[in-house]
């Protein structure tokens, strides 16, 4: 077996690959940029390399560095993880060239694959269903509004080398193509080098579904089942499960044969992904089609280990040795339901705009007793029971991450914080463990989707499996405004708030110089008036009894002032909150929605109603920048007459392109900042008459 590996990579997967290298008794060796020195891959890794300043292209993109890297320190193979260099066939063959194993498929086969233009007419020669488009050479703007013209509307353009939902635009009409032609060029040559683009049919209500397929060097290829990935924003994948909710046994048989013969046509080995785009409203499983076959590991790998009990990673450095597949198709089976949920520094009360910063607080779901019963024990960094510990009836949770407490999160990369996986032997009870586990994710100093996640699990739409790649779009048109909260939740919320006050008045009773007599808590009745948005709840608490609007409420809680996270349970039923005391009142996060929370006396409340309300200022002649970024571009003048949805300014940040458009009619004032300047979140770009 390879004595030294290296990590071509950053953040959790690089954490994930050593992980199992380590398992497997492999040294490993970390790289990283200026950005990147005291990140936890660095300090989990046996050794060490620098390779450059923050941005990757002067770093973790320089083949050159990485092969000096493993040359320096002896490293006999390289995993590339997933994004930067790992689909670069130039990589893979200057790994052959250097004699060291690549960790993932041989370069034709990157090279084949990694063209989304060539890869489909391979597909097609293989007997795989394509989408109906044009996969030639686009000349121009013009040239692509004529392609999309034939092709019919809507239509999706995509970059030839892209993935990771960059480099994608959906156009609706042919004013969406002459805006979007060139923004999808430009991020495709940003993100991949490649600023060639195809355009294809897009397929209305569909659904996500892809293939993971695992080969060896002796001709033997598996598929190990399908994922769910209908769950997108911007392309971009956001929940992920295996197996999907909508695949029958039949079509999962046809989808995976069509994968390994895909991968046979090209002499593929090691783990990849063929992902396939599949018409919600289609029921005879026939309507599925190839979208591109992502020759690397995925970052959602962790479901279909969780379902088959297989490390992948342990898989790929086993074929990259030269070892023949353990397992035959007949051996992988598929055993309960796993969920993941990709945790990104976002803000999706703001219309989810990329956040960077430092992570004050950070405290991921903790482990607690045994791994669930088909999942390898090698692939889990936290694991836990939550339910019954008997047989298959437990819960399993995994949180892949590559982040620490007090670090920051960079504008250079991926906003991704981390994977929260769970396995339950149903669906219904991994979507459950996922709220449950979202609840005790504690995360703090940064913009975070970790609501936004909760809200989905708990939508019913998700929860029958009902679909596709257009649910965020169509199930939250107007911006996501935390998840709705019933009255059992609210009144649970408000006995909560009374016994957190109840105790926390105790304890200042026991100040010196207070101007209140001592009490005991248990023993002196309390009367609140608990205020959560513009609800009151009257409330008691007496001999450690609580009443809510005169119904009694049993609340088991032990909190100490201070305690950011709240194990509680009503009636017996338990839930996390999460805390936060502020100077006047308190913010409960939990279920999905964070609640402004104020506990008053009977006669403040009654004075409170005639404080004078605090207006916020008018903003709205102001274009502000909504995220940190890089201003790429400004589309308008001094005294340009601009009309609403018009666009003023580009703004990159997380390797995206952002357009900022006018919201109302107007005149530009003046300009604030041009293009090549780097602006904080709610910096004046430009003002308006």
């Amino acid at each position: 077996m390879f004595k030294k590996i290296l990590i071509a990579n950053r953040g959790e997967i690089a954490c994930r690959v050593m992980r199992t290298a380590k398992r497997m008794g492999i040294a490993t060796v970390a790289v990283y940029s200026d950005a990147d020195a005291r990140s936890p891959h660095v300090l989990m890794a046996d050794e060490s390399v620098r390779l450059g300043p923050a941005p990757a292209a002067e770093s973790y993109l320089k083949a050159e560095l990485i092969l000096d890297a493993a040359k320096a320190t002896g490293a006999d193979c390289i995993h590339p993880g997933y994004g930067f260099l790992s689909e670069r066939e130039s990589f893979s063959q200057a790994c052959a060239d250097a004699g060291i194993a690549f960790v993932g498929p041989p370069p034709k086969a990157i090279a084949a694959m990694g063209d989304k233009i060539e890869s489909k007419k391979l597909a097609k020669a293989a007997g795989v269903n394509v989408v109906p488009g044009h996969v030639g050479e686009i000349d121009d703007t013009d040239h692509a509004v004529r392609i999309a013209n034939d092709i019919g509307y809507p239509v999706m353009m995509k970059a030839s080398a892209g993935g990771g939902g960059k480099g994608m635009r959906l156009a609706w009409s042919e004013k969406d193509v002459r805006e979007g032609f060139e923004a999808t060029k430009r991020e495709g040559l940003a993100s991949f080098g490649d600023d060639r683009v195809f355009i294809e049919k897009f397929i209305e209500s569909p659904r996500h579904i892809e293939i993971q397929v695992l080969g060896d060097q002796h001709g033997n290829t598996l598929y190990l089942n399908e994922r769910e990935c209908s769950i997108q924003r911007r392309h971009q994948k956001v929940v992920e499960e295996a197996p999907s909710p909508f695949v029958s046994p039949e079509m999962r048989r046809k989808m995976g044969e069509q994968a390994v013969a895909l991968s046979k046509a090209v002499g593929y080995y090691s783990a990849g992904t063929v992902e396939l785009i599949v018409s919600g409203a289609d029921t005879t499983g026939e309507s599925f089609y190839f979208l591109e076959m992502n020759t690397r590991l995925q970052v959602e790998h962790p479901v279909t280990e969780c379902i088959t009990g297989l490390d992948l990673v342990e898989q790929m450095i086993r074929v990259a040795y030269g070892e023949k597949l353990a397992m035959t198709q007949d051996d992988v089976k598929i055993h309960g339901w796993a969920v993941e949920n990709r945790v990104y520094a976002e803000d999706p009360y703001r219309n989810f705009l990329p956040s960077t910063g430092r992570l004050v607080r950070y405290r991921p779901p903790e482990a607690r007793f045994h791994q669930a019963p088909f999942a390898s024990s090698d692939v889990e960094k936290r694991v836990s029971t939550s339910l019954d510990t008997n047989g298959e009836s437990g819960t399993y949770i995994r949180v892949d991450d590559g982040v620490a407490e007090g670090g920051e999160v960079s504008m250079f990369y991926d906003p991704m914080i981390a994977k929260l996986v769970t396995w339950a032997p149903t669906r219904i009870e991994a979507i459950d463990a996922q709220v449950a586990a979202l609840d005790r994710f504690e995360l703090e100093g940064l913009g975070n989707n970790v609501d936004f996640l909760s809200a989905l699990m708990q939508h019913d739409r998700f929860r029958e499996g009902n679909i596709t790649t257009g649910f965020i779009a169509e199930e939250y048109p107007e911006g996501f405004h935390g998840a709705p909260a019933d009255d059992a939740l609210l009144a649970r919320l408000a006995a909560l708030a009374a016994k957190l006050s109840s105790i926390e008045t105790a304890r200042n009773g026991l100040i010196d110089g207070q101007l209140s007599p001592r009490f005991d808590e248990a023993l002196t009745r309390q009367d609140w008036v608990v205020r959560i948005g513009k609800t009151d709840h009257r409330v008691t608490v007496e001999n450690g009894n609580v009443a809510v609007d005169g119904t009694e409420i049993a609340v088991d809680v032990e909190w100490k002032p201070g305690q950011r996270l709240v194990e509680a349970v009503f009636d017996g039923n338990p839930l996390a909150v999460r805390v936060e005391r502020r100077r006047t009142d308190w913010r409960f996060t939990t279920r999905g929605a964070s609640h402004g929370v104020r506990v008053l006396s009977p006669r403040i409340a009654e004075l409170a109603e005639h404080m004078i309300e605090k207006v916020p200022p008018d903003m709205s002649k102001f274009l502000l920048c909504p995220m940190p970024g890089l201003v790429t571009r400004i589309e308008v003048g001094e005294g340009d007459a601009v009309e609403a949805g018009q666009p003023l300014a580009v703004v990159e940040a997380m390797k995206m392109e952002n357009i900022l458009r006018a919201e109302k009619s107007g005149t530009v004032k003046s300009l604030n900042a041009e293009a090549g300047d780097s602006l904080a979140v709610d910096a004046v770009i430009m003002e308006f008459e």
